[in-house]
């Protein structure tokens, strides 16, 4: 690994991405138009349904947007041509990869910032505790977005497989991590799946936050979602193949 030629990949991923306003759109204004429209849906409903539901959306949407926006550049890359050229220079599969993560990492934390300041600031989202631990677990959550969509970029031969993982990897966490059933109240055998998907912890850090000034758990789910995410870019490093087949 080289530092500098790790930054250099992250300056340049940040110049292809700053000429591509349609990507940037998406993962800055796209969070936020959704909490935007959830706040507006549930508006009106009693129980506060906005408080309970829109942690666990924080955490969800730049997951999401994030797998599917590094997952397919990543590919594209890959089958322009350009990842083959990159790595017959003085470039390592892990400059790269973490030049990548980093690049995108960097948005995350821009996109979590807008997001969590919107929701905070202007659609009244009630936080117990620290406001800036809660952008600090979203941005561990897009991170985690990022890593597994350089992970999975691997496996795809197109962009359109690319996305057709988020139903494998990305759905049964959607499912399991607490949205729709409280995870304790979850089928033992479905209890102790989701009990290893990072999604998970990254929500209970979300609820955690909103309900409780306590800050120590959300420290220990914190470092499974770093966890989680570390292995992803090092599985990432060592299946990257430099093209297409």
């Amino acid at each position: 690994m080289n530092p500098r030629v790790t930054l250099a990949v992250t300056a340049r991923v940040l110049r292809q991405l700053r000429r591509d306003h349609r990507t940037v759109a998406m993962l800055l204004v796209v969070p936020c138009l959704l909490m935007t429209l959830l706040w507006w849906m549930f508006d009106d409903l009693p129980g506060q349904t906005f408080d309970r539901l829109g942690p666990a959306l924080l955490a969800l949407f730049p997951f999401i947007i994030m797998f599917l926006v590094t997952s397919v550049t990543t590919l594209r890359e890959r089958s322009s041509g350009t990842l083959e050229r990159l790595l017959a220079m003085p470039l390592g599969r892990v400059d790269f990869l973490l030049g990548y993560a980093l690049a995108f990492g960097l948005l995350a934390a821009v996109q979590s910032a807008l997001a969590v300041g919107l929701c905070v600031g202007l659609l009244d989202l009630q936080v117990a505790g620290s406001v800036w631990l809660l952008a600090v677990v979203a941005v561990a959550d897009a991170v985690l977005g990022s890593a597994l969509g350089l992970f999975v970029s691997a496996f795809a031969r197109t962009e359109f497989q690319a996305v057709q993982f988020m139903p494998a990897l990305v759905l049964p966490q959607i499912l399991l991590c607490g949205l729709f059933v409280p995870r304790e109240a979850l089928p033992d055998v479905l209890r102790v799946v989701s009990d290893v998907l990072p999604l998970s912890y990254a929500v209970d850090a979300m609820q955690t936050l909103t309900r409780s000034a306590a800050s120590g758990g959300v420290w220990a789910d914190l470092s499974v979602v770093a966890g989680f995410a570390l292995a992803a870019l090092g599985l990432g490093a060592a299946t990257l193949r430099r093209r297409t087949a």
